[in-house]
């Protein structure tokens, strides 16, 4: 997709705009880690669970990874039959539980009292697992660490050594990284797994991997097929992935117009149309995403700000080889996963318009209005 033509023809912004064909890259190479390995490939859809991402997904995965019933029923409406839906979260409403069961095909429990608690309650439909911590870190910031100390994520390995729950359930669960650019972390999480249960995991019928790693940016695949052809040939084993911005993250580009350029303390900053509000987690980790265009040797330093009252709604400082001006376009590139589906209207900003680029035509497939707003916050019946 070429971004200096996009800037050109969108005819509104803020926009996110989605390249089909980095999508059909990025499953490609899920697709091609599936045919060598034999592993299962779930898309996690809580990197961003819109309806165009699913269908253009749907022939190269086996199925989907959720966390609520909300995101289980839109999973299910697009999923061909015979496909897979698994469950992990660390909150299940009982009251939710029954519907929320019948959709899926594996659940995950996240502790010992979860599955105590509604297992038995779990239709012979769906499998039974375990979300496992295996108390290895491999990652500094603790906001991203599954492992971090007094985690909520997961049984203790040691607990579950401990316990008979191993003769109980059919499969289990890890994860333990973020954004992983090589399979160190996997093949340390797969060897304390053995010795801990060595022969015993034969005992299962699935091994679910997890997420996190960014496959198409790692150059050598051979260490992960390797992994899975073992635990598949030692001990039988199911395996799963479910990656989410592995997926959808570098094939989404948010873009935003500027509103208004001023200079403040000797700095000129330029006021956009959109906000970190439409990628939260610009502020939540004080990331500070790409921009088309920027050089950091160009001659014109920049501040990005959001159009909120939020002091701290700023995207950055960059430069660029001509001053901005009122009207500029604005593209942060690899914005696919993890930002919209974060996206509030604080101050009244509505949610940025959805394209879907492919075929090289631009289709809006999304646009929000002031009903959608007033339906939110309207307490009317």
């Amino acid at each position: 997709m070429d971004l200096q033509h996009l800037t050109d023809t969108l005819p509104t912004t803020p926009a996110l705009v989605l390249d089909a064909d980095t999508l059909r890259e990025n499953l490609a190479v899920l697709q091609d880690l599936r045919q060598r390995s034999g592993c299962k490939v779930l898309y996690s859809i809580k990197a961003l669970p819109l309806s165009s991402v699913l269908e253009i997904a749907r022939p190269y995965v086996d199925g989907f990874a959720v966390s609520s019933l909300f995101e289980a029923k839109l999973a299910a409406e697009c999923l061909p039959a015979q496909a897979s839906l698994h469950l992990s979260t660390p909150g299940i409403r009982p009251d939710e539980w029954p519907e929320l069961a019948a959709l899926l095909t594996h659940v995950s429990f996240n502790s010992a009292t979860q599955y105590l608690r509604l297992a038995p309650n779990t239709p012979a439909s769906c499998a039974l697992g375990l979300r496992v911590n295996p108390h290895l870190s491999f990652l500094d910031d603790a906001r991203f660490n599954p492992c971090r100390a007094h985690s909520k994520l997961g049984i203790s390995l040691d607990e579950l050594w401990q316990s008979s729950y191993l003769e109980q359930v059919q499969g289990l669960h890890v994860h333990t990284v973020f954004a992983a650019t090589d399979f160190k972390p996997l093949i340390a999480t797969v060897a304390k797994l053995r010795s801990y249960f060595g022969k015993d995991l034969a005992k299962l019928k699935w091994l679910n991997l997890g997420g996190g790693y960014l496959f198409k940016q790692i150059a050598d695949h051979r260490p992960f097929i390797d992994l899975v052809l073992q635990l598949r040939h030692d001990f039988g084993l199911e395996v799963f992935i479910e990656p989410g911005k592995a997926v959808v993250g570098d094939a989404g580009h948010l873009l935003a117009t500027v509103l208004d350029c001023f200079v403040s303390d000797g700095k000129t900053v330029a006021i956009l149309d959109t906000s970190v509000n439409h990628n939260p987690e610009v502020f939540e980790y004080q990331r500070q995403p790409s921009v088309y265009g920027h050089d950091p040797k160009a001659a014109y330093p920049t501040i990005l700000a959001g159009c909120t009252c939020l002091a701290g709604d700023v995207f950055g400082e960059y430069r660029f080889h001509q001053p901005l001006a009122i009207g500029t376009k604005i593209v942060f590139t690899q914005v696919g996963a993890y930002s919209l589906i974060k996206a509030h209207r604080f101050n009244g900003y509505n949610f940025p318009d959805i394209y879907v680029h492919q075929d090289a035509r631009l289709q809006r497939v999304k646009h929000y209005a002031y009903a959608d707003y007033h339906q939110q916050w309207s307490a009317q019946a």
